[in-house]
C-alpha cells in the first residue's frame, strides 16, 4: 500500500447514524462520492470513554479498561497514537471533549495535546457558568467547598464551555497548523480530532438556543436536557422526559448535524486535496432518546447508541462505494495501522470487513449513588447475520437491526438457548466471540454491584 502521508481521524462526538441520512441527506456530498463508506458499522462502547477507548486500542472497553466501571486505559494496552509514532508519524490530539484527555489516560502517545477550550473565548461567561453549575451535581456540590472558593474549579467550568459554543473553526484552524508544520519540517502528522457540536446539548445555534416554541416550552425543554444529561431516570420509576419532548432532544441532534456537516465536508475535501493523506471520518458512539428504554449515554448497547456513521477516504481505495458487511469501528485502529505499514495490524475493515467482529457493551452507570437496582447491570451484544444478540444477567434476547422507524425490541430467548452456540456456523467465529463473553462476564463479576 502507498503509506499515507499524514492520517486524520475526524470524530462528530455522540452522533447517531441516523441523525447523519435522515431523510437521505448526509450533507456530506464531497466525502460521499469520495469515501468507502459503512452502513453497518457499530461502535464497540455507548459513551465517549469506553468508545475512544477502543478506536484506540482495537480493543473492546472491558479488554482495554477504559469504561464506567475501571476508569481508565489500562497502562500495558499499546495506543494507535503509540504505534504511529512509532512509525515516524508527529502525533496530535485536538479535542473538544474533556474525557480523551489524561484524565483517563486517553492523551497516552500523542506528543502533542490541543485542548480547544483553552483557545477560544468563552461567550455569555456568567450563563456558562450558571448553567454548569446547575446543570452538574458534581460541580455544584463543591460551589462552597474549599477547592472551589481556591478556583480549582476553573478547569471544569473552561471546558465545559464548549458544551454552549461552536468551536469547529478553532480545531480546524488547529488542525491546518500543525499540517502546515508538517510539511515545512518534512515530516506526516497523525491527529486525532473531536469536535463537540453535535454532543449535548446538541449545537443548534453559535451559542446555546432552545428549539421549543413559546416560553413554557422552552422551559420544558431546558429541564429535559438537565434531566438528560444527569440520568435522572436511573433513579426513578419513571422516565422524567416526556415521549414528545425526547424527540424533539433527538430532533437538536440533526439539527445541530445539518449546521455541522457543511463545514466537516468542506475540511475533509480540503485535507483530501493532498490526494496522499488518509482521512477517516465518524462519530464515537450515538446518543438514545428513549429506544429500548434508554436515555443519552450510559449503559445501552441499542443501536441508536451503537450504531455510527463511517466514511473512509485513501490514496489506497477507490471511494464512492458502500460496505453493507457490519463491522465494528474499533478496527479503525487495524485498518489505519495497515495502511502505514505497522506489523500490529490483523485486518482492513475495507479489504476484510468480514474480519471484523460487530460487538458492543456497556457497563451500569452508577448516578450519585442512586442508580435503582433494575438498571445495575452489564450487557453484551453480538450482531450475527440479520439478528442482534443482547445478552444481560445470564438471559439471551434477540431483535433484528434498526432499520427506519422505531427500534425493534429485544425479545427473551427461550430458556437454555444459546446462539454462539446455534447461531453462528463459522467456528473460528464462535469460538472468538465465546472467549469475548467469558472475558466479559469476568470482568463483570469483578466489578458486580
Amino acid at each position: 500500500m502507498q503509506r499515507p502521508k499524514n492520517v486524520i481521524v475526524l470524530v462528530a462526538d455522540s452522533l447517531r447514524y441516523d441523525s447523519v441520512h435522515e431523510g437521505g441527506a448526509t450533507g456530506l456530498g464531497y466525502t460521499t462520492r469520495n469515501a468507502v463508506r459503512f452502513s453497518q458499522a457499530r461502535s464497540g462502547g455507548c459513551w465517549t470513554l469506553p468508545a475512544t477507548g477502543s478506536l484506540f486500542t482495537g480493543l473492546m472497553p472491558h479488554e482495554h479498561g477504559a469504561d464506567a466501571q475501571s476508569r481508565g486505559l489500562s497502562p500495558g494496552v499499546p495506543t494507535l497514537a503509540e504505534l504511529m509514532g512509532a512509525q515516524g508519524y508527529h502525533t496530535a490530539q485536538i479535542t473538544a471533549n474533556i474525557a480523551t484527555t489524561e484524565i483517563f489516560g486517553l492523551d497516552r502517545g500523542f506528543d502533542e495535546m490541543r485542548r480547544i477550550w483553552k483557545f477560544v473565548p468563552s461567550k455569555h461567561r456568567k450563563i456558562h457558568e450558571a448553567l454548569v453549575l446547575v446543570g452538574k451535581p458534581r460541580l455544584r456540590k463543591k460551589i462552597l467547598s474549599p477547592e472551589f472558593i481556591a478556583g480549582k474549579l476553573a478547569a471544569d467550568l473552561e471546558a465545559s464551555k464548549v458544551w454552549l459554543q461552536n468551536t469547529w473553526d478553532e480545531v480546524f484552524d488547529q488542525a491546518r497548523a500543525m499540517l502546515r508544520d508538517g510539511e515545512r519540517r518534512g515530516r506526516g502528522n497523525f491527529l486525532f480530532l473531536n469536535l463537540m457540536e453535535s454532543h449535548f446539548p446538541y449545537h443548534v445555534g453559535d451559542t446555546f438556543e432552545t428549539t421549543a416554541s413559546g416560553l413554557l416550552g422552552k422551559l420544558h425543554e431546558i429541564v429535559s436536557l438537565y434531566h438528560l444529561v444527569n440520568q435522572t431516570w436511573l433513579t426513578q420509576e419513571q422516565n422524567p422526559i416526556r415521549a414528545e419532548m425526547m424527540a424533539l432532544l433527538r430532533r437538536r441532534q440533526r439539527l445541530a448535524w445539518e449546521r455541522l456537516a457543511p463545514r466537516v465536508d468542506a475540511f475533509i475535501e480540503e485535507l483530501r486535496q493532498d490526494g496522499d493523506n488518509l482521512v477517516v471520518f465518524g462519530s464515537d458512539h450515538g446518543d438514545c432518546f428513549g429506544e429500548q428504554g434508554w436515555a443519552y449515554h450510559f449503559s445501552n448497547v441499542a443501536d441508536a447508541g451503537n450504531r455510527v456513521p463511517l466514511y473512509w477516504l485513501s490514496p489506497n481505495h477507490a471511494g464512492d462505494r458502500v460496505v453493507d458487511t457490519p463491522v465494528s469501528s474499533r478496527d479503525v485502529f487495524h485498518g489505519i495501522l495497515r495502511e502505514v505499514g505497522h506489523p500490529a495490524a490483523t485486518h482492513h475493515l475495507v479489504t476484510e470487513p468480514e474480519r471484523s467482529y460487530p460487538v458492543m457493551q456497556s457497563a451500569w452507570y452508577d448516578n450519585q449513588g442512586r442508580t435503582l437496582a433494575r438498571y445495575k447491570y452489564n450487557q453484551i451484544c453480538m450482531l450475527e447475520g440479520n439478528v442482534r444478540y443482547l445478552y444481560r444477567r445470564g438471559d439471551w434476547y434477540a431483535a433484528p437491526p434498526a432499520t427506519s422507524g422505531p427500534e425493534p425490541t429485544f425479545a427473551p430467548l427461550p430458556a437454555g438457548t444459546n446462539p454462539l452456540e446455534e447461531a453462528i456456523v463459522d467456528q473460528e467465529r464462535r469460538t472468538h466471540l465465546k472467549r469475548v463473553l467469558a472475558d466479559f462476564e469476568a470482568y463483570s463479576a469483578q466489578h458486580a454491584a
